[in-house]
């Protein structure tokens, strides 16, 4: 579990099991479909969710937000809406003072890449002219940065959406 932001904390599930799950003052992205969303709307891994569900993208329960969220290899399939929800809660989360954790299974791919945006959008940490180069910063403060196919595309895809327009001051 790394500090990128201050309060704003990346990291597993092991991360979020150990440390951070016994404590009810922390906010959670738990950005992955299994098994938090799974459990959350009350479905099998190796089911699905219809589409037509209202927490089909987004459960939230309390203090945490549970995305179905898969690292998929199409960054198509990548749900902005998920995403956009995540940025949002976490903000939330941090203006009222509370410590966050986002996590994936490894940290590496799902919630590092929520981390790099959330920075790109919400503060001045990373450069946001050019992706490449937000990215090297990014490394930096998040070493184990390695997003899969499918969320690597998704970023380059919408990355000045999030860093040009900014989503927040």
């Amino acid at each position: 579990m790394i500090e990128i932001y201050q309060n704003l904390y990346i990291g597993t599930q092991e991360d979020y099991e150990v440390a951070v799950e016994a404590h009810e003052t922390w906010c959670v992205v738990h950005a992955c479909r299994s098994p938090y969303h799974c459990l959350a709307v009350t479905y099998s891994p190796l089911g699905m969710v219809p589409p037509d569900h209202p927490e089909h993208l987004v459960a939230r329960r309390g203090n945490r937000l549970m995305l179905n969220l898969v690292d998929v290899r199409d960054p198509g399939d990548v749900p902005k809406a998920a995403i956009d929800a995540a940025l949002a809660f976490i903000d939330r989360c941090l203006s009222e003072g509370r410590q966050v954790l986002v996590h994936c299974g490894f940290g590496v791919s799902r919630s590092a890449a929520i981390g790099l945006l959330y920075l790109a959008a919400y503060t001045d940490v990373l450069p946001r002219a050019r992706f490449a180069d937000a990215e090297e910063a990014y490394r930096k403060i998040y070493p184990p940065y390695k997003p899969g196919r499918g969320i690597r595309g998704f970023l380059e895809a919408h990355w000045d959406e999030y860093a040009r327009s900014r989503v927040a001051a």
